[in-house]
């Protein structure tokens, strides 16, 4: 039987998913901040249709699918996604899963962990709210300060929801301090099969040995944020994705630019920065990949983590 993979459009055969960027937003919103001082989001519908326009321009460039991890935290609002995923070709996989550094918001907070991994199961099994659209992978996050009490909840949660719907995990990190690690002993921990796993956000360091270390464990890593020079510029990205094909690793990563058509947690347009010029979705199919050809990587090694690799994550399905 053919696997499927849930999308905002509904589910779709793992084949159809083509060519895969592996974290991308669509929009990332301060949602009480959006609601109460909204001039700067402006005319919903000119976003809309802004993202619609991106979106479309990407599946000209020769990709299929997104993932947007956005999840609680992140402005999560999947009306307007879906309104969006309505109008292009491209598939959009959506996210359930709380995004915090350190304290989680006060409502779950308040709450055991088995009601946050009940919200979780809910997205996936039946749909978020009422919309009918399941998530289709789960996201938490660890930063600098590490695994504190309210992330490590999340991280069990988000475990645990896994276990009980086989769909996989994504993650952010901070690739400096080595925080994936310490996500993979919590999912171990809980019985997680880490190869059901991205570890989101190694591609910011060049670290080697800590990258190996995460692959000996079995999980994907995420080579996610081309285009944010401010951990390493595109050079040092393709350079380290370079070294670890060298190393036969590219069944393993994947790729991506961690961007998004609107993010308001910086002023501006994001893809019109000074500062990060490259940080828009084309950066990869543009720029990227003519770069990793030139650095020696194979045809065959760029469709293992364009197109294979995240379709081997989303075929292993079913709890567990």
């Amino acid at each position: 039987m053919t696997a499927m993979v849930q999308t905002v459009r509904g589910p779709v055969p793992v084949e159809a998913l083509g060519n895969v960027l592996a974290h991308e937003h669509v929009f990332v919103l301060s949602t009480e901040i959006m609601l109460n001082f909204p001039d700067e989001w402006g005319d919903e519908d000119a976003r809309v249709t802004d993202a619609v326009q991106r979106l479309t321009a990407l599946k000209a460039a020769g990709i299929d699918t997104i993932i947007d991890p956005t999840a609680i935290g992140l402005g999560r609002y999947i009306p307007r996604i879906a309104r969006i995923a309505e109008q292009i070709e491209l598939h959009i996989i959506a996210a359930t899963g709380i995004y915090t550094f350190n304290e989680l918001p006060h409502y779950y907070a308040r709450r055991s962990l088995e009601y946050m991994v009940e919200h979780f199961v809910r997205d996936i099994t039946h749909g978020v709210a009422d919309t009918g659209v399941r998530a289709g992978i789960l996201k938490c996050a660890t930063d600098r300060p590490g695994v504190t009490r309210d992330v490590e909840k999340v991280l069990r949660a988000v475990a645990q929801a896994h276990r009980r719907t086989g769909v996989p995990i994504t993650t952010h990190t901070h690739a400096e301090s080595q925080r994936g690690l310490e996500q993979q002993k919590i999912f171990l921990d809980e019985g997680v099969d880490l190869s059901r796993v991205i570890i989101g956000h190694s591609g910011d360091t060049d670290n080697l040995e800590y990258l190996e270390a995460l692959l000996a464990n079995g999980s994907y890593l995420g080579m996610d944020r081309f285009g944010i020079d401010g951990y390493l510029n595109t050079e040092q990205r393709v350079a380290v994705v370079a070294e670890l094909c060298r190393r036969g690793h590219a069944d393993k990563l994947v790729l991506s630019h961690d961007a998004s058509c609107y993010l308001d947690w910086i002023p501006g347009e994001v893809d019109t920065s000074a500062t990060m010029p490259n940080w828009h979705y084309l950066h990869i199919s543009h720029d990227v990949i003519p770069m990793l050809q030139q650095a020696g990587v194979s045809d065959g090694d760029i469709d293992l983590m364009l197109r294979q690799n995240p379709a081997r994550l989303f075929a292993v399905q079913g709890s567990y």
